[in-house]
């Protein structure tokens, strides 16, 4: 696997190619005091806090694992390779969606951007996205 970081920097490029992908299914944030008897494969990923494991997962796997969950998201994938330390990218897409009342949790993976959003909105957030990245909206 080619781990080099290559992604684009350059926020005009990144805004305009960031072609986002709408997942299937529902996804659920929860957190754990471990991850005995969770299976990895559960797991989207996992972050560890000080007051626990957040973990995210389709919604159909907590309820398999019997895990509390109160939010349930839409998975968005913003398929630009953007640079780790690019500027203003998440500020640009953040702000788009926080001006039509959509609030995202955003997590940055090597390679690209994932989107969740409340599943109500995700429709809504897609269209702002895309219009966005086509110049029909402005970043500020």
């Amino acid at each position: 696997m080619d781990t080099s970081q290559k992604g684009i920097k350059e926020l005009s490029v990144l805004i305009e190619s960031m072609e986002p992908i709408l997942h299937d299914g529902d996804y659920i944030f929860t957190m754990v005091e471990n991850t005995d008897g969770i299976p990895r494969e559960s797991t989207l990923f996992e972050f560890k806090e000080q007051e626990g494991i957040t973990l995210v997962m389709t919604k159909e796997e907590a309820e398999k694992l019997s895990l509390p969950y109160s939010f349930i998201t839409a998975w968005i994938t913003l398929s630009v390779q953007s640079s780790l330390d690019a500027v203003g990218f998440t500020a640009a897409f953040s702000t788009a969606l926080a001006r039509n009342g959509i609030s995202c949790n955003v997590v940055a993976g090597y390679f690209h951007d994932h989107i969740f959003v409340n599943k109500n909105d995700k429709d809504r957030a897609l269209k702002i996205l895309l219009k966005l990245s086509e110049g029909k909206i402005y970043p500020e």
